[in-house]
């Protein structure tokens, strides 16, 4: 006759969860700081848009700014123009008089930064090193991204029928390759994983 001894039960499955806890530590700390950090940056982000009645056609300030800047970029190339979208939250940019991209809060970067901090911060080095990595890091990614912007509208301009592949395709594999290697470097350079390298 087998007798079920239930606290047997659960010290074993205690023991188990203990030994895998210990076994994968670096892991699941990585997942809980990355998810967390990403968890409150997000919602610190969506306070900050809650400011801006989208139903009132308000384009927040992170946005505008960025189409102002792509806007200058695009003066580069030739005549360019921006101005507020009348039925929707976003601003509109032209090039040599033709109506070409509209840029919407997606369009910002700013989600893409959280990414890269989020996963920065997961993989922590000294305070110091990380704080400068992020703003750093983030300061490239608006930087490609104002130039991505610019230059998708002169391609959209001069290549309209290829519009999907340059904005779908082409430009977020550029934009995400380059936090890839940020992110290398990162990994490599300057978390405690690398400073714990011989």
């Amino acid at each position: 006759m087998i007798i079920f001894e239930p606290w047997n039960y659960f010290n074993c499955r205690a023991s188990f969860l203990e030994n895998y806890v210990k076994k994968y530590r670096p892991f699941l700390l990585f997942l809980g700081k990355f998810f967390l950090t990403y968890l409150l940056a997000t919602v610190v982000y969506q306070w900050y848009l809650s400011g801006f009645d989208a139903n009132q056609h308000d384009v927040d300030d992170i946005t505008q700014s960025v189409g102002k800047q792509s806007r200058w970029v695009l003066q580069l190339f030739g005549d360019a123009g921006l101005n507020r979208h009348p039925s929707q939250p976003s601003m509109r940019l032209y090039f040599e008089g033709k109506y070409v991209a509209r840029i919407i809060e997606g369009c910002n970067a700013v989600s893409v930064m959280i990414l890269f901090a989020a996963f920065v911060i997961a993989f922590a080095g000294r305070l110091k090193h990380t704080i400068w990595f992020i703003l750093a890091g983030s300061a490239v990614i608006h930087i490609l991204n104002v130039f991505r912007i610019a230059l998708l509208c002169v391609l959209i301009y001069h290549f309209p029928e290829n519009e999907h592949f340059l904005h779908g395709v082409l430009f977020p594999l550029i934009i995400y390759s380059v936090v890839f290697l940020l992110w290398v470097v990162w990994v490599n350079k300057f978390s405690n994983h690398a400073q714990k390298s011989p």
